[in-house]
């Protein structure tokens, strides 16, 4: 959030080029009122804890707050008042994106949510329009930052699984409790966030199947080499054919074995990369920082623009598209 707002704040002539329209932050809702937050470059009078009453006086909501409730309430109040949002928010998309879009379409505001899945990577752009025309048959990838730092030292250096986690935890790649990581539902979220857009079907967080890394050992990875292997924390949405030619949608989240040979293999630390593979456009790779201050406000300011260029011209940008309502399969049917 700070370093979104020192961005609008700093470039505010470029923007306004940008857009066609100068860009006015109205409004800043926090905890805590009285916390020192001149570096932003805002009006002390800005920041306010009433964010119900924010929410209703802008074009433009910017939700960067993250988990369920209240981002879920305060959303559906600022679209039923006419603004457009752009959120990072994957947990509340991958749970609740379908409501989102029915109340954005019901309203005619905008939902845009580039930052919600690998940080600066421009994913969710290239999947939703770049890739429109195509038929995306599999998107798989490294969308956690934690995970993959943790698995990438344990490789490196041999060290077991929770002295790796307590150094990512002093690095601060490992939040205090870091149950969403490991245990891999931040990952699943986005990748039901990236098969709903991939595969133009209704996916939840519930929908995928998930493991984590809290089992895998310095053994395991050890013994991944002897084969030339590693192991990486996949998110992993794909087109599947019955005998009869049907299709289904299959996502899962998992550590998986892949060779050294394999894009996906070199990445390490705390980056993110995803592996699109289309019918026309072949096999496509996003690389970067999927995570951090100012690579994720990189994403949510490239959606600001967006929005507001949609908001001057009287236009909308796509919404939810979900005519093909595929049947996603367990993991037990997808095997």
């Amino acid at each position: 959030g700070g370093a979104v707002a020192r961005r609008l704040t700093q470039a505010k002539d470029e923007f306004e080029a940008r857009v066609g329209r100068r860009l006015e932050i109205v409004g800043v809702a926090v905890r805590d009122t009285s916390k020192d937050r001149s570096d932003t470059g805002l009006d002390a009078s800005l920041f306010t804890t009433d964010a119900e009453e924010l929410v209703t006086r802008a074009d433009l909501v910017i939700e960067l707050m993250g988990g369920i409730d209240p981002a879920k309430s305060l959303l559906q109040k600022a679209i039923e008042s006419g603004a457009s949002v752009v959120t990072a928010n994957k947990a509340l998309l991958g749970q609740h994106g379908a409501e989102l879009y029915e109340l954005a379409e019901e309203h005619g505001a905008d939902l845009y949510y580039e930052a919600a899945v690998a940080g600066a990577i421009p994913l969710i752009r290239p999947l939703r329009e770049s890739l429109a025309g195509d038929s995306v048959q599999r998107v798989m990838g490294i969308v956690n930052g934690t995970t993959n730092f943790i698995l990438s030292a344990m490789d490196e250096t041999g060290a077991d699984y929770a002295d790796t986690l307590a150094e990512a935890g002093r690095l601060g790649y490992a939040e205090a409790d870091p149950t969403a990581d490991v245990e891999g539902y931040d990952a699943a979220a986005k990748a039901a966030i990236l098969a709903s857009i991939a595969f133009h079907t209704r996916v939840t967080a519930a929908d995928v199947h998930r493991e984590g890394i809290s089992s895998v050992t310095s053994a395991d990875l050890i013994a991944a080499k002897k084969f030339d292997c590693t192991i990486k924390l996949l998110s992993i949405c794909e087109r599947v054919r019955d005998a009869n030619g049907a299709q289904r949608i299959s996502a899962r989240v998992y550590p998986a074995l892949i060779p050294l040979t394999h894009p996906l293999a070199t990445v390490n630390g705390a980056f993110n990369a995803v592996v699109v593979e289309a019918e026309n456009a072949g096999r496509l790779m996003f690389y970067g920082q999927g995570a951090g201050g100012d690579p994720t406000a990189s994403a949510v300011l490239g959606d600001i623009v967006a929005v507001a260029r949609t908001r001057v011209t009287g236009g909308r940008g796509p919404g939810e598209s979900a005519y093909a309502d595929l049947p996603v399969l367990s993991i037990g049917q997808a095997i």
